[in-house]
């Protein structure tokens, strides 16, 4: 089969492997989309390869069609969604055997392509209700707009927030969140967003601010955009392993509550990828904007450049079999 393989930092290649074989309680899959992560690159390119990484890996995101089972309520035919915890993803490959409790049969309503997008939309969906907020009347402000930002943004919208305030460094992501809602959206290259929202606001600051980047420029900015007594969701996966440092005692004193989530995948039933599930399969969202890049797993090295660099106004890079 054809697979990704992690040879090096910054570098992924196309290899022959074989087929894994099929566990009990697992199913083998064949893949028909897989898409790449914010954390995949940051894997990719922010680390060596781990010793015996497995083809396939780092890819967390795909659907594709069951060809063997041998868990039960899942045969041959079903076309499914995998959801695997990001360190035992091998999605991007053309055969995958996973757990089939992590995996979600789909409906017949939408396209595999599309469906696709409900992986990264049912981890918004799941760092939203760990912590629910009532956001009716409140002016919200989301920091990035890749994928998971731009969910948000259409989540925030659709929970009713008054305004969500959104920045990034891509006009085609931007133009993407007008389209789902967002109500004032800023060019981070050629303008600043703290004083974007401080006058939208008349000064006060966001009630809600979502950090969806993860890097250390940005983290900070997520307090500096908060009203006094907002919460603060730090969703982006962070750069390395060093400190992120911002002032406490701003912190403290402005009565902040600010949290990290994720392991949607850990959810028991899976809820929020379902109900994503749901939401693009009745076309509540129209996530076919994200479609702007679809390469063959052949060209899957081109395919983590192009995501990484965002060239070509890439919006979400995939990957097809």
């Amino acid at each position: 089969m054809k697979a990704a393989r992690w040879v090096g930092l910054g570098r992924v290649e196309c290899a022959d492997e074989p087929v894994p074989a099929v566990a009990d309680g697992e199913v083998l899959v064949r893949t028909a989309y897989a898409s790449i992560c914010g954390s995949d690159l940051h894997s990719v390119f922010l680390e060596a390869p781990p010793p015996g990484v497995a083809a396939g890996h780092p890819g967390h995101e795909s659907v594709g069609e069951v060809v063997e089972s041998r868990c039960p309520g899942f045969g041959p035919g079903d076309c499914v969604l995998t959801v695997p915890h990001a360190a035992a993803g091998r999605c991007l490959a053309e055969f995958q055997a996973l757990p089939g409790s992590a995996c979600i049969r789909l409906p017949a309503a939408a396209p595999l392509s599309h469906l696709l997008m409900a992986q990264q939309l049912g981890t918004v969906i799941y760092a939203l209700r760990r912590h629910p907020l009532d956001l009716v009347g409140q002016d919200a402000a989301v920091i990035g707009q890749g994928s998971a930002g731009a969910f948000f943004t259409f989540l925030l919208k659709r929970a009713g927030a008054a305004r969500v305030l959104v920045s990034d460094k891509s006009p085609v992501r931007l133009a993407y969140s007008r389209q789902l809602g967002a109500d004032l959206t800023v060019d981070a290259d050629a303008a600043d967003f703290r004083s974007a929202v401080l006058e939208a606001t008349g000064g006060r600051g966001a009630g809600l601010v979502v950090e969806a980047v993860g890097s250390r420029e940005t983290l900070p900015l997520s307090l500096e955009l908060a009203a006094t007594g907002a919460t603060v969701v730090w969703f982006g996966l962070p750069e390395g392993a060093g400190d992120y440092r911002f002032s406490f005692s701003e912190f403290f004193r402005r009565k902040l509550t600010a949290y990290s989530t994720f392991g949607a995948q850990g959810e028991p039933g899976l809820g929020s990828f379902r109900y994503a599930v749901r939401l693009i399969a009745d076309a509540a969202i129209d996530v076919s904007p994200l479609l702007s890049h679809m390469l063959p797993i052949e060209e899957v090295g081109e395919a983590f450049r192009t995501a990484h660099d965002r060239t070509g106004n890439a919006l979400k890079v995939s990957i097809k079999f």
